[in-house]
């Protein structure tokens, strides 16, 4: 097993009880099974940002013999296949990393790398890193990183093999089987999610709707409910209910309480957002129907609103 680097997440610690399960349901597992397993450092495995010299692989792992730590540019043989394996670029090492790019006789690359160009997550580019220019040496090369899945030429990101945050929602993860004969890769999807969203709308839902709905599956998941419409509390109350009968992990409740209406200070050509949204997607010709564009787009603004902003 390649692990593409971010074994572990928190930069500075790492709670006992995560350290526990990660033990019993992962590393000793890989001893029971007699895997061997190559984890590259990453950004998240570092202390400090400007070396990798300090990293909780090394710290906290190092009795695992069969899980082998790469903190250097390391060139490593399958069969015949050589394969450069290279952790986080940083101040400390990227002169040399560099140089060792340009000099190798590898075909085939594993990295953890932040390359230019690329989606961080579906959406977002990233418009910082290293020039993808500077891998072009290589037939192949797959890296960590970036949470979305994606390819542009000879360049892969993995993505991550489950969901860790609200940004992974709704987007595929798994792992990968790569052959190193024919140099393709297999994907193979995680059938289980940890963020689910429900859109609430009980203008166009009703008790018989709710009453048949699978609560079940979100259980031990953190569920978003997006209250577009709420007519009937009573309703809504109900639902919310069953969730936590549910056993959900956590349960967020989004909605819009914004009032358009401003008391003694009515401006006569003021409009809200969703006005505005209306009238210019009904001055759009469009190949789909104006109603069922505006209920995505209430759904959006209603999820915007409460969307949580982080550094």
């Amino acid at each position: 097993i390649f692990q593409m680097g971010d074994l572990f997440d928190r930069r500075k610690f790492i709670n006992f009880n995560s350290l526990f399960l990660a033990r019993k349901y992962f590393f000793d597992e890989l001893v029971a099974n007699d895997i061997t397993m190559y984890t590259l450092i990453g950004n998240h495995d570092m202390a400090f940002k400007n070396t990798l010299e300090v990293n909780s692989p090394s710290l906290v792992i190092n009795d695992y013999k069969n899980v082998k730590v790469i903190q250097n540019f390391t060139t490593i043989g399958l069969g015949d296949t050589l394969i450069d394996v290279v952790p986080w670029i940083c101040d400390e090492n990227k002169n040399n990393i560099i140089k060792k790019i340009k000099s190798s006789k590898s075909d085939i690359c594993f990295g953890h790398f932040e390359i230019m160009g690329f989606e961080m997550e579906r959406g977002s580019i990233c418009e910082t890193g290293i020039d993808k220019k500077i891998l072009s040496r290589y037939d192949v090369v797959l890296s960590g990183h970036f949470h979305h899945k994606s390819t542009q030429g000879n360049i892969t990101y993995v993505g991550t093999p489950y969901e860790m945050t609200w940004s992974d929602f709704n987007d595929v993860k798994g792992f990968h089987i790569f052959d190193t004969e024919t140099r393709t890769l297999e994907f193979t999807a995680n059938p289980y999610t940890m963020f689910n969203k429900i859109i609430y709308d009980d203008s166009e839902t009703n008790f018989e709707f709710w009453k048949a709905y699978e609560y079940d599956k979100h259980a031990n998941t953190y569920v978003k409910v997006v209250v577009v419409n709420k007519q009937n509390p009573y309703l809504f109350d109900n639902v919310i209910d069953n969730l936590y009968k549910a056993s959900c992990a956590d349960i967020a409740i989004v909605e819009d309480f914004t009032d358009t209406r401003i008391e003694d200070e009515i401006v006569d050509q003021a409009e809200d957002t969703m006005t505005i949204l209306s009238k210019f997607i009904d001055a759009l010709e469009l190949d789909v129907e104006n109603d069922k564009l505006k209920k995505v787009m209430r759904e959006l603004y209603v999820e915007a609103l409460n969307t949580e902003v982080t550094d």
